[in-house]
Protein backbone atom coordinates (compact mmCIF):
# COMPACT_ATOMS: atom_id res chain seq x y z
CA UNK A 1 0.00 0.00 0.00
CA UNK A 2 1.22 3.51 -0.76
CA UNK A 3 1.95 6.52 1.41
CA UNK A 4 -0.95 8.02 3.39
CA UNK A 5 -1.43 11.77 3.43
CA UNK A 6 -3.95 14.01 5.15
CA UNK A 7 -5.24 17.38 3.99
CA UNK A 8 -7.35 20.04 5.69
CA UNK A 9 -9.87 22.40 4.13
CA UNK A 10 -11.99 25.23 5.47
CA UNK A 11 -14.64 27.49 3.99
CA UNK A 12 -16.92 30.13 5.50
CA UNK A 13 -19.59 32.39 4.02
CA UNK A 14 -22.14 34.87 5.23
CA UNK A 15 -25.82 34.29 4.62
CA UNK A 16 -27.35 36.34 1.81
CA UNK A 17 -29.96 36.35 -0.89
CA UNK A 18 -32.71 33.79 -0.87
CA UNK A 19 -32.54 30.14 0.16
CA UNK A 20 -32.13 27.29 0.01
CA UNK A 21 -28.64 26.48 1.31
CA UNK A 22 -26.79 23.69 -0.48
CA UNK A 23 -24.48 21.52 1.63
CA UNK A 24 -22.98 18.26 0.45
CA UNK A 25 -25.23 18.44 -2.61
CA UNK A 26 -28.38 18.61 -0.45
CA UNK A 27 -30.79 21.55 -0.64
CA UNK A 28 -31.76 22.65 2.86
CA UNK A 29 -34.70 24.99 3.35
CA UNK A 30 -33.60 28.29 4.84
CA UNK A 31 -34.82 31.84 4.39
CA UNK A 32 -31.39 32.85 3.06
CA UNK A 33 -28.76 31.23 0.90
CA UNK A 34 -25.06 32.06 1.11
CA UNK A 35 -23.13 34.83 -0.61
CA UNK A 36 -20.89 32.94 -3.04
CA UNK A 37 -19.71 32.94 -6.63
CA UNK A 38 -20.72 29.31 -7.24
CA UNK A 39 -23.75 27.54 -5.77
CA UNK A 40 -22.09 28.09 -2.37
CA UNK A 41 -21.81 24.46 -1.24
CA UNK A 42 -19.32 24.96 1.58
CA UNK A 43 -19.04 21.22 2.25
CA UNK A 44 -17.88 20.58 -1.31
CA UNK A 45 -15.51 23.57 -1.20
CA UNK A 46 -13.88 22.55 2.09
CA UNK A 47 -13.50 18.98 0.82
CA UNK A 48 -11.94 20.20 -2.42
CA UNK A 49 -9.29 22.07 -0.44
CA UNK A 50 -8.72 19.07 1.86
CA UNK A 51 -8.21 16.77 -1.13
CA UNK A 52 -5.97 19.26 -2.89
CA UNK A 53 -3.93 19.72 0.29
CA UNK A 54 -3.48 15.98 0.78
CA UNK A 55 -2.37 15.64 -2.85
CA UNK A 56 -0.26 18.84 -2.74
CA UNK A 57 -2.03 20.32 -5.75
CA UNK A 58 -2.83 23.81 -4.43
CA UNK A 59 -6.25 25.12 -3.49
CA UNK A 60 -9.70 25.40 -5.03
CA UNK A 61 -9.03 28.93 -6.28
CA UNK A 62 -6.24 27.60 -8.51
CA UNK A 63 -8.75 25.52 -10.46
CA UNK A 64 -11.94 27.53 -9.93
CA UNK A 65 -11.04 31.20 -9.42
CA UNK A 66 -13.94 33.42 -8.43
CA UNK A 67 -12.77 35.86 -11.11
CA UNK A 68 -13.57 33.29 -13.84
CA UNK A 69 -17.07 33.80 -15.31
CA UNK A 70 -17.39 30.00 -15.57
CA UNK A 71 -17.35 29.86 -11.75
CA UNK A 72 -20.56 31.89 -11.45
CA UNK A 73 -23.33 29.58 -10.18
CA UNK A 74 -21.07 26.56 -10.80
CA UNK A 75 -22.15 23.19 -9.37
CA UNK A 76 -19.80 22.61 -6.43
CA UNK A 77 -20.39 18.86 -6.42
CA UNK A 78 -19.12 18.80 -10.03
CA UNK A 79 -16.06 20.70 -8.78
CA UNK A 80 -15.59 18.03 -6.10
CA UNK A 81 -15.76 15.25 -8.69
CA UNK A 82 -13.21 17.07 -10.82
CA UNK A 83 -10.85 17.63 -7.88
CA UNK A 84 -11.13 13.97 -6.85
CA UNK A 85 -10.19 12.98 -10.41
CA UNK A 86 -7.20 15.36 -10.29
CA UNK A 87 -6.05 13.66 -7.07
CA UNK A 88 -6.30 10.26 -8.74
CA UNK A 89 -4.46 11.55 -11.80
CA UNK A 90 -1.64 12.74 -9.52
CA UNK A 91 -1.30 9.26 -8.01
CA UNK A 92 -3.60 9.30 -4.98
CA UNK A 93 -6.78 7.46 -4.03
CA UNK A 94 -9.23 9.01 -1.56
CA UNK A 95 -9.77 6.67 1.40
CA UNK A 96 -11.64 8.75 4.00
CA UNK A 97 -13.18 12.20 4.53
CA UNK A 98 -14.48 13.90 7.66
CA UNK A 99 -16.59 17.08 7.58
CA UNK A 100 -17.75 19.37 10.39
CA UNK A 101 -20.40 21.99 9.62
CA UNK A 102 -20.44 24.92 12.05
CA UNK A 103 -23.79 26.73 12.03
CA UNK A 104 -26.12 28.13 14.65
CA UNK A 105 -29.41 28.55 12.81
CA UNK A 106 -29.77 25.56 10.45
CA UNK A 107 -30.60 22.01 11.54
CA UNK A 108 -28.10 19.69 9.86
CA UNK A 109 -28.87 16.31 11.47
CA UNK A 110 -31.88 15.48 9.25
CA UNK A 111 -29.67 15.86 6.16
CA UNK A 112 -26.50 14.04 7.23
CA UNK A 113 -27.28 10.67 5.62
CA UNK A 114 -28.13 12.29 2.27
CA UNK A 115 -24.91 14.34 2.38
CA UNK A 116 -22.86 11.26 3.20
CA UNK A 117 -24.43 9.36 0.30
CA UNK A 118 -23.84 12.24 -2.15
CA UNK A 119 -20.22 12.69 -1.07
CA UNK A 120 -19.54 8.95 -1.17
CA UNK A 121 -20.94 8.82 -4.69
CA UNK A 122 -18.81 11.73 -5.92
CA UNK A 123 -15.66 10.43 -4.25
CA UNK A 124 -16.35 6.80 -5.17
CA UNK A 125 -16.18 5.74 -1.51
CA UNK A 126 -18.35 3.55 0.68
CA UNK A 127 -20.61 5.68 2.88
CA UNK A 128 -18.81 4.33 5.96
CA UNK A 129 -15.68 6.18 4.77
CA UNK A 130 -17.53 9.53 4.83
CA UNK A 131 -18.23 11.35 8.09
CA UNK A 132 -20.49 14.43 8.26
CA UNK A 133 -21.40 16.11 11.54
CA UNK A 134 -22.44 19.52 12.81
CA UNK A 135 -21.88 21.80 15.75
CA UNK A 136 -22.75 25.32 16.85
CA UNK A 137 -20.65 28.05 18.43
CA UNK A 138 -23.12 28.40 21.32
CA UNK A 139 -24.03 31.87 20.05
CA UNK A 140 -20.42 33.11 19.97
CA UNK A 141 -19.12 35.23 17.08
CA UNK A 142 -20.67 35.90 13.69
CA UNK A 143 -21.69 32.26 13.19
CA UNK A 144 -23.33 32.20 16.60
CA UNK A 145 -25.18 35.41 15.72
CA UNK A 146 -26.73 33.61 12.75
CA UNK A 147 -24.86 35.62 10.11
CA UNK A 148 -23.34 32.65 8.27
CA UNK A 149 -21.68 29.28 8.55
CA UNK A 150 -18.35 27.54 8.22
CA UNK A 151 -17.18 24.07 7.26
CA UNK A 152 -13.97 22.25 8.13
CA UNK A 153 -12.93 19.09 6.30
CA UNK A 154 -10.17 16.53 6.55
CA UNK A 155 -9.32 14.08 3.76
CA UNK A 156 -7.02 11.08 3.80
CA UNK A 157 -5.52 9.79 0.59
CA UNK A 158 -3.13 6.98 -0.15
CA UNK A 159 -0.55 6.81 -2.89
CA UNK A 160 -1.45 4.33 -5.57
CA UNK A 161 1.27 1.76 -6.10
CA UNK A 162 1.85 -0.16 -9.30
CA UNK A 163 -0.37 -3.04 -8.09
CA UNK A 164 -3.27 -0.80 -7.08
CA UNK A 165 -5.93 0.89 -9.15
CA UNK A 166 -7.18 4.37 -8.48
CA UNK A 167 -10.80 5.00 -7.56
Amino acid sequence: MGEHRTGFGFDAHRFGGTGPIILGGVEIDHDQGVDATSDGDLVAHALCDALLGASVLGDIGKFYPSSDPASVDADSMEMLSDIATRCVDSGYRVVHVDVTIVVQTVRIAPHVDAMRANLADRLQLDADAVSVKATTTDHLGWIGAGKGLGVAAVATVTGVGSDETAL
